[in-house]
Formats: C-alpha cells, structure tokens, sequence
C-alpha cells in the first residue's frame, strides 16, 4: 500500500515537512537472534529488490494486516520460523533518489520463535555471531544502525541513497526512548 496518510505509519512522527507529504510505502525487517549461541540468523537475498545482500527477513505490510502481523508473517515466508515474541527495536526511513515512494521499515527482534530454519525461493538464511556481521554484504546503512541493536536501544534513521542503492549522501541517526 502506498499511501502518505495510512494511519499504521508513524514517519509523520520524525520526519521534517517535504519528506512527510512523499508517498511511503510500509515494509518489515525482523532478526531472529539466538541469544544464548550469541548469534543472529541473516538471510541471503536471492531475486528482487536487495539481491545478493545479507538482511533481516521482511517485506512490505498488506493493507489487512498490523506492522507486528507483517513482520511475523515475512519471517514465517521466507525462514521457516514463526516467531511468537517480537520486539520493535527501531524505525528506518529510506529515500532513493530515483524514486518518489518513501520507505518506511519497522525493524524487529525475535528472540522466541518456533519452526525449523528452511531455504525459501527468496532467500537463503545463515547463523551469524552478533559480533561477526557480514556488512561488506549487507547494505550501506546496516553498518551504522546494528550497534544500537547490540546494545539494546531503540533508534530511528533516515538514511538517502543515490540511484545506484550502495552510496549515501545524507544519514539522520539517534537513539530513541520508545
């Protein structure tokens, strides 16, 4: 759903004037952690928008569904794993300069999930140490923002790409209190 005034989005909340009346478009992006082992599972992104990147699973949120809903269903779609425990950990705004549609992702934590890890058509998971993060293989920003997730606090980001979706030119980055 693309939709400026879409009530479940909270972008109005952090973003300035001209960013607010862009189009934003409602995605997910949820970790699995395993938090005795220290690990968190990753997936490889096999086709479409963020191919052969290492990322959280996640997607856009459908029109009947809470952002909570999306998540959980994303993670079932695309690892295998049901998660019956999320924690919304931070809010990323993203604007390309080749695209008029704002993306707004709700980023999650599950430390509690059911299911056996599969390999789907769309991505390919992996264990990785919380420490030990494949960010030559991830995206630009994810570097930035995983250390607040290390040390358990909340954040919101905004973060411009150029077009070719690897440079950015502009990061808004802080801690949050909810």
């Amino acid at each position: 759903m693309i939709n400026s005034v879409d009530t479940r989005s909270v972008a109005r909340h952090v973003e300035d004037a001209e960013h607010r009346a862009m189009p934003h478009r409602l995605y997910t992006l949820i970790f699995p952690m395993d938090n005795v082992r220290s690990r968190v599972l990753l997936g490889m992104k096999k086709r479409g928008f963020g191919c052969n990147k290492y990322n959280g699973f996640g997607g856009k949120v459908e029109a009947d569904e809470t952002i909570d809903e999306g998540a959980i269903r994303e993670l079932n779609e695309e690892s295998g794993l049901l998660a019956t425990r999320v924690d919304k950990q931070g809010l990323l705004l993203f604007y390309f300069e080749d695209n008029s549609v704002a993306m707004e992702v709700h980023v999650y934590l599950a430390s509690e999930y059911t299911g056996d890890v599969v390999e789907t058509d769309e991505m390919r998971p992996e264990w990785f140490g919380i420490h030990e993060m494949p960010f030559a293989k991830m995206w630009a920003d994810d570097e930035r923002w995983w250390p607040y997730v290390l040390r358990g606090e909340k954040f919101v980001g905004r973060f411009w790409f150029k077009a070719d979706q690897i440079t950015i030119t502009r990061e808004e980055l802080s801690r949050v209190e909810s």
